[in-house]
Order: structure tokens, then sequence, then C-alpha cells
């Protein structure tokens, strides 16, 4: 059996369908929609998956409608569209610096988002919708600032990592500084906003995510063919037909946007950028950035872990942030093991 199929369309361009990266695909879909499903029915008044599927259809109790459509869809949909952003964000940036730890949350794009929402929660007290803005101007700021400090006739793999690591070290300093010039509300509040929760996730949030995802996603999977080729060099990628550093800047930009409004919408949620497209890499057994698959897997991850999280500890006890945290942090030690054995470090 072939690992790939090439299939002409009628307006002769050539297609590459790989089966199993595409098996994989449709079951971390059907996956992360039972999860959802599953997700929905739990909480303090339990709703069996049958009865969640015919309120979704319309077809529910006044009771049900109310809880599902107005309670509970909101923050499953938050979770499904910030774990595809992170998913897809750390998918990109690990495929532009060619190292499964260029993710957001380890070079600093997380923490810089943090910094803008801080600020504004702290120094301008500041409405929801303005700690959000925040956080996307924090994020690009960032972006920019470690773009430019690790460019040196472009920019490459193990630089970016490096400058991305002291930046977010310098950021996790700066982040706690503001909260010792916090007043107790504005701590209390800046410390619940940095746990990284789906808690009272409401339609306001889902709106503003999902336009940005249906901008940002056809963008990154459009440019999947030339980053592929720029996972083989700038030189190589160049006599392909690749101009590399309008690419890089271009995906580089949409990442930080996805980390950004992720981030706003449910605060830094830490390791699903870190390890939804190493999983998905390992599942598909396909070179590449798998960009679809790294975004399912994030969906679905994040979901699980708030599954999980309020299947253990009931809900609206644990964020789902201190969960991933812990998780992606044991995920983490093996990777530098298995990188150490290597020979890569």
């Amino acid at each position: 059996m072939k690992s790939l199929k090439a299939v002409r369309t009628g307006s002769g361009l050539s297609v590459r369908i790989e089966p199993r990266a595409l098996v994989v695909g449709v079951l971390l879909c059907v996956a992360a929609l039972v999860v959802a499903v599953v997700l929905i029915g739990t909480g303090d008044f339990e709703i069996p998956a049958t009865d969640v599927i015919s309120t979704l259809l319309g077809n529910g109790t006044t009771a049900h409608t109310f809880i599902v459509n107005d309670l509970r869809l909101p923050r499953v949909l938050v979770g499904l569209l910030v774990g595809a952003s992170l998913g897809l964000a750390g998918a990109i940036f690990q495929s532009i610096s060619r190292n499964p730890l260029g993710s957001p949350d380890i070079i600093g794009f997380g923490q810089g988002s943090t910094v803008g929402a801080l600020t504004v929660i702290v120094l301008f007290q500041g409405s929801a919708v303005a700690v959000a803005a925040g956080s996307l101007v924090g994020g690009l700021v960032t972006g920019v600032l470690i773009y430019l400090l690790a460019w040196k006739r472009g920019v490459h793999g193990y630089r970016l990592v490096l400058v991305g690591i002291g930046a977010a070290a310098i950021l996790t300093a700066l982040n706690g500084y503001l909260l010792t010039k916090a007043d107790l509300v504005d701590a209390a509040r800046a410390y619940v906003w940095m746990a990284g929760s789906l808690n009272g996730r409401d339609w306001d949030q889902v709106e503003p995510l999902f336009w940005l995802c249906a901008v940002l996603v056809p963008l990154v999977l459009a440019y999947a063919r030339p980053l592929r080729m720029l996972e083989m060099g700038d030189d190589v990628a160049y006599a392909l037909g690749v101009r590399p550093e309008r690419t890089r800047i271009v995906l580089m930009l949409a990442a930080v946007l996805l980390t950004a409004s992720a981030t706003a919408a449910a605060g830094p949620v830490s390791f699903v950028a870190l390890t939804a497209p190493q999983l998905a890499r390992r599942l598909t057994r396909s070179p590449g950035p798998n960009l679809v698959a790294s975004l399912l897997m994030g969906a679905g991850l994040l979901i699980a872990a708030d599954l999980a999280a309020q299947r253990a500890f009931g809900a609206d006890t644990l964020p789902v942030g201190v969960l991933t945290g812990v998780l992606g942090g044991v995920y983490l030690l093996w990777l530098l093991v298995s990188e150490r054995r290597a020979g890569r470090i």
C-alpha cells in the first residue's frame, strides 16, 4: 500500500493525499466531537449524550436548551477554538524553527500576551474586552521584538528558540513585577486569568475567536507547501520557488495572532502548543508540519483536559490550564530525555 497518492484536479493542479494522515485527521475530528458532546453533558446537572445531541438539533426541553445552548456550548466552543489555535501555532513555530521546543509558550509569545493582559488589569483596571485587546497587543509586540532580535541574515532554528527562551524569562519576571504592583482585588483577578481557564466563557468570547480563526486558518493552510519546503532550508526552498523570508514573516504573524487570541480568550493555557504538533506527527508518521492534524489534536487535547478536570475535581474547580501545565511538564521532561538520548541536545 502506498503511503500517499496524487490526485489531479480539473484545473491541472496536483494534490497529494496521504491515506494515513487523512484517516488520522478524520479520527481526531470524530474524537473531538465525541468529547465535546460528553463535556457539554458534564456538570452539576448531568445531561445524557443523547439528550445533548437532541438539544443541539433543536429538540430539547426548555431546561436543557438553556443549559446546553446558553451555558455550556459557548465554553466548549471556546475550548475547541483555543486548542485548535494553539495546536496550529505550535506546528508553525516548530516547523519554522525545525526544533521540537519551538512552541509559543516556550519561546515567549504566550508570556508576551500575558504581559499585555496584566498591564491592562493592573495599571488600567480594564474590562474583559480591554484585557483581550491588551493580550493581542502584547503578543504582537513580543513577536516583533523576538523576530528582530533573532534576525541575522534571516531567522533560523536554534537562534529563534534561544532568543525566545531568554525573552520568556524576562517577560515572566515582568509579569511577577506587575503582580507586586497590583492591589488585592486586581491581583486576585490577574491570578485567576493567569491560571488559564474556560470557566464562565460565553458567546462574547466565541465570536471574535471564530472569525479570527476563519481568516487565519485558511491563510496558514495556503502556505502549507511553502512551509514544508522551508523545513529543508532556505536555499532549497528558494530553489523550489519559495520566498523564505516572506513565508516566514506571514506564518509567524499568523501564529502570533493565533496564540495571542487564544490567550485573550482563555488565559495562558500551557503546553498544548508544544505537545499537539508532536503527537499529531507521531500518529500520522508524515513529514512536514502536519497542520490540519495538529489543529485537530490541539482542539481535542484541550477539551479532553477540561473534561478530565471536571470529572476528577468537579465542575469549575480546577482550571484547565493547571492540568495541561502538569501533563505538559511531564511531556517536556520526556521530550528532553529523548532528545538527549538521540544526541540532538
